[in-house]
């Protein structure tokens, strides 16, 4: 008999945390895939899944793209070196793209809004950065009256073909 392999639970690609309230707090005008510095237990705390991205939000400092006040706990497998569970963490872009988000943020008062982290197919680790208009009260009320819609129409179409 072949021996299984055990699963360690940690996540080699796909989403590591993800910000649903940032789709819905903003209209989402642009999104762009970032990369982002971290430290190896960081990357780690990362592949178990336990980030959090909902008070997270990206600014410009000294001409760089940095990643405020996001949380990845630390890692407990017995690593030495600890880390700043809020520390500020770099963003990597292209300097154009660096150039046009800045831009948009002073010029339309827009805010880049981190929506996931999330490890590629390369298993590198990246951020969905959306560049967002922020919503009034009455806007929320409109997106969720068309996401109930949206649902109840599916549901609708599903259970019309069972009539007949």
């Amino acid at each position: 008999m072949a021996a299984k392999k055990a699963k360690t639970g940690m996540i080699s690609h796909g989403i590591a945390a993800q910000n649903r309230k940032g789709r819905f707090d903003y209209t989402i005008k642009e999104t762009v895939e970032a990369g982002i510095v971290l430290k190896g237990a960081e990357v780690k705390s990362l592949r178990l899944g336990r980030a959090a991205l909902t008070e997270a939000y990206a600014i410009e400092r000294d001409g760089e793209l940095w990643l405020l006040n996001s949380y990845i706990p630390e890692y407990q497998g017995g690593v030495l070196s600890r880390f700043d569970t809020r520390a500020p963490r770099k963003l990597l872009l292209h300097r154009k793209q660096i150039r046009h988000f800045i831009g948009a943020i002073t010029r339309s008062g827009a805010t880049l809004v981190p929506l996931d982290i999330h490890f590629n197919a390369r298993g590198v680790a990246k951020v969905t950065l959306g560049l967002g208009q922020g919503r009034k009260k009455v806007d929320k009320r409109h997106a969720i009256a068309d996401r109930d819609w949206q649902r109840d129409k599916a549901r609708l179409i599903r259970n019309k073909g069972a009539d007949y």
